[in-house]
């Protein structure tokens, strides 16, 4: 029904610079919140950061003042700024969508992207 994509990932060294994209598609009547996670080998899954559509944000105390979470509602993709990068960083990075895929109230799903793996070597 719905696809997220999620791209932008790779290797960087610590203190350097990412952006993860995520692009939305399929059966999309109108995209509500977006968030991103991660999880790191062993660990559960952490949110990172969410947005709703109209813009508010909301960062995870380790990542703010460093990440910068955005979205663009004409193209269906949310964004990841990810400044001054920490080993600590490093993780598989999902994106995740609530969507309703009709005018329906009811059609309110959750989806979840592949995920896209950011690597920070120290």
């Amino acid at each position: 029904q719905v696809q997220l994509v999620e791209s932008g990932g790779g290797l960087v060294q610590a203190g350097g610079s990412l952006r993860l994209s995520c692009e939305a598609s399929g059966s999309i009547f109108k995209i509500n919140d977006m968030g991103w996670y991660r999880q790191a080998p062993g660990k559960q899954r952490e949110l990172v950061a969410k947005i709703t559509r109209s813009g508010d944000t909301n960062h995870a105390d380790s990542v703010k003042g460093r990440f910068t979470i955005s979205r663009d509602n004409a193209k269906n993709t949310m964004y990841l700024q990810m400044n001054s990068l920490k080993p600590e960083d490093t993780a598989v990075y999902y994106c995740n969508a609530d969507v309703n895929v009709s005018l329906f109230a009811s059609s309110r799903r959750e989806f979840w992207g592949q995920g896209t793996q950011v690597t920070v070597s120290s």
